[in-house]
């Protein structure tokens, strides 16, 4: 599917950011990240909720330097300030920390209206704020997270969960699934599949003209040559063997734990791991307060930051925006590496 971006012409890129749980600490970084006003120096911020509830925060916390207007149509876009598109019209309960249905409900039509206005071309990218992946599920969200259900609305065939930062980017093969059913899940295909939307990504989204990728094993020691499982041989080899053949820089697959333990992930363009913590556990040690979470693969550009809720904090001021400051960067950034990419 086409997202339509290419109607926009202007120098900030529209950015689209979805509020998240409004009980979470999603609304203070959004507020906290977009307070600093040399943001709207890169980009023209359209947040997806409710004025109400960014008027609740910004009183809660008292934050002066936060200031928006209601957009009630495209037309009257503000690019020198930060617009808010009402998604829902009454007045919802704020139960600062809690999980309610409320809340999900908001989260949902948020996402649901700025992913509208994402397939008209009416924002550039999409910056989404943490959900509650229980309470937003119902008739119309039957998925594990943002990344699934983005990858069905836009029709994509699959996608990659890919988490940057400064010198670190780190896709996984296998995302939101219990840790049981990974090796039922792995295959030939899958790795083949996820490694090539990488390699992809990293030409289309991050310029890079040669990537040169790392692949890490599944098993301890990677195996340590069947002794200690089989998949490496089986399975990743003959895709690393597979792409190499065809002239790209991939190589392993390397045993997780010696891999980043001695730094090498600084070497390469991209690491594809095999399962979420493989890959998260160590980009959280790297990147834990400005890391960024990159949905590629997808025809339109999705980021968000790298932490959840966080309901243990919420309403205590003590959130860190970097992530989310992050996130907005990363997204326009990819839409202006997208738009050279294309005219090259």
């Amino acid at each position: 599917m086409e997202s339509g971006n290419k109607k926009l012409n202007h120098e900030r890129p529209v950015i689209g950011i979805t509020i998240g749980d409004i009980n979470g600490i999603g609304p203070e970084v959004i507020i906290k990240a977009l307070s600093d006003q040399r943001m709207l120096d890169h980009v023209t911020p359209v947040i997806f909720g409710s004025t109400k509830v960014l008027s609740f925060y910004r009183k809660m916390f008292q934050i002066e330097d936060f200031h928006y207007s209601q957009l009630k149509s495209f037309d009257r876009l503000n690019h020198r300030k930060i617009n808010v598109v009402n998604c829902w019209p009454e007045m919802v309960e704020i139960k600062v920390g809690q999980v309610t249905n409320e809340a999900g409900n908001c989260a949902y039509l948020a996402l649901k209206e700025a992913v509208q206005h994402l397939k008209e071309g009416k924002i550039e990218a999409l910056v989404t704020a943490p959900i509650n992946k229980k309470n937003i599920q119902r008739d119309d969200f039957k998925f594990p997270g943002h990344t699934e259900y983005l990858t069905a609305e836009f029709g994509a065939k699959d996608s990659l969960m890919l988490l940057v930062t400064e010198d670190l980017r780190i896709g996984v093969v296998t995302g939101h699934i219990p840790i049981k059913e990974i090796n039922s899940k792995l295959t030939k295909e899958l790795v083949e599949r996820k490694l090539e939307i990488m390699i992809k990504s990293l030409k289309k989204d991050f310029g890079v003209v040669k990537p040169k990728v790392a692949v890490l094993g599944l098993n301890p020691h990677a195996g340590e040559e069947g002794l200690l499982g089989e998949e490496e041989q089986q399975i990743i080899e003959p895709v690393v063997k597979a792409y190499k053949t065809k002239g790209h820089l991939v190589y392993g697959p390397f045993p997780a734990d010696g891999f980043f333990g001695a730094m090498h992930h600084r070497k390469f363009d991209g690491i594809l791991a095999m399962y979420h913590d493989q890959g998260l556990v160590p980009f959280k040690m790297v990147g834990f307060e400005k890391g960024v979470n990159f949905t590629a693969g997808l025809p339109v550009i999705r980021t968000s930051p790298d932490h959840g809720t966080a309901y243990s904090i919420a309403g205590k001021n003590e959130a860190n925006p970097l992530s989310m400051r992050e996130a907005i960067y990363l997204a326009s950034e990819i839409v202006k590496v997208r738009k050279l990419v294309e005219v090259s």
